[in-house]
């Protein structure tokens, strides 16, 4: 049997989000490449485990399930020191990733820099976006960036940021594509019957432009039924949104089995954001074979400005109701389906070899 060159331990303690998801999908994407072995590690408490697509080969740690969780979780942190000990003893990887940062990274980080573990960070914001994030999100994170051989984002955006501030002066960023999430939908945009239909999925905060959409929608020149679904504060914008005809608003959290045929629903995905990364489900919608409309702030701009898919516009209500009448109007074609596994290889490919290069 040929010995692995590469032993990958990827790990991502989160509950819910996008955070689980890479993980699992970035561990499969490093399954595919060969002389490769790989070791995935989740929070047991992680919302994927309990999906139709739960990782067939997973270990999984006990984090906690509430901040005073993670307060005890802290006070019994030479167990876990312990436990984390014996996995990196056991697994000898040759290099460890970490999805996205959490708050229990810097001891899992810790055991590997003993061990001397050439340690990957994908790093998704540079600082956390209003009202995102946990508490001391930002300070642990600088810390992590300390520790890390290699910081992998997903935009220039993020990387120029990074590189232009004290954090990672000394640690080389790379940026790469955020592949879409596997899965994605079987039927054209506009192939149902009735009006057109428009989703805004994610957190409902007010840096995600909230507003601008509730201006945006009465200045369209269709009806058109339009689904704003995520978790968030009551809010002004939500009100208004409510209050608008042929516009619902569930303010929920969306389970993960539930996210493809919430954007299989969608003719377009419209991300009135005021700042941005990058966008996960822009990505899952361009692979579904979505409409993407964008406002072309931070990330997003390099995410859509070659995508024949999107059409990005100003953050400006005007500006994003023209753009979904450009789409209604006049579609434009819809580029061949992503093979969204091939995507993950790809990046997993990529982020093996940006560590080497280091």
């Amino acid at each position: 049997m040929t010995k692995p060159s590469e032993r990958v331990l990827v790990w991502q303690w989160g509950r819910r989000g996008a955070g689980p998801r890479i993980a699992v999908d970035l561990a499969d994407g490093l399954r595919r490449l060969p002389e490769t072995e790989v070791m995935l590690c989740l929070s047991d408490r992680a919302e994927i485990l309990h999906s139709r697509n739960a990782p067939t080969a997973v270990l999984k740690i006990t984090t906690y399930n509430s901040i005073w969780g993670l307060i005890g979780r802290l006070f019994s942190a030479p167990r876990l020191l312990k436990q984390l000990t014996g996995i990196v003893r056991n697994f000898r990887p040759t290099v460890a990733v970490c999805a996205m940062p959490g708050p229990l990274d810097l001891l899992m980080v810790h055991v590997l820099h003993l061990a001397a573990i050439r340690i990957i960070v994908v790093i998704h914001d540079a600082q956390p976006h209003p009202g995102d994030g946990y508490p001391f999100q930002a300070t642990l994170q600088r810390h992590l960036i300390r520790y890390a051989d290699q910081i992998v984002t997903f935009s220039r955006h993020v990387a120029n940021s990074l590189t232009s501030g004290p954090d990672a002066v000394r640690c080389p960023v790379v940026s790469l594509t955020h592949p879409p999430f596997i899965g994605g939908a079987t039927t054209a945009p506009f192939a149902h019957e009735g009006a057109p239909r428009i989703l805004m999925f994610g957190r409902l905060l007010p840096y995600k432009g909230l507003d601008l959409l509730a201006a945006a929608l009465p200045q369209v020149g269709r009806t058109i039924e339009c689904c704003v679904v995520g978790q968030g504060p009551d809010s002004p914008e939500l009100r208004a949104l409510s209050g608008l005809p042929h516009v619902s608003v569930e303010n929920r959290w969306v389970p993960e089995d539930e996210l493809p045929q919430l954007v299989a629903w969608a003719d377009i995905v419209v991300l009135p954001y005021r700042e941005a990364s990058q966008s996960g489900v822009g990505a899952l919608a361009i692979a579904s074979g979505r409409y993407v409309v964008a406002t072309r702030v931070g990330g997003l701009i390099e995410q859509f400005a070659d995508d024949t898919q999107a059409i990005l516009c100003e953050p400006d209500p005007a500006a994003i109701a023209k753009a979904l009448d450009h789409i209604l109007q006049d579609p434009p074609p819809i580029r061949p389906h992503v093979d969204s596994g091939q995507e993950w290889e790809n990046l997993a490919r990529n982020i093996l070899a940006s560590g080497n290069a280091s």
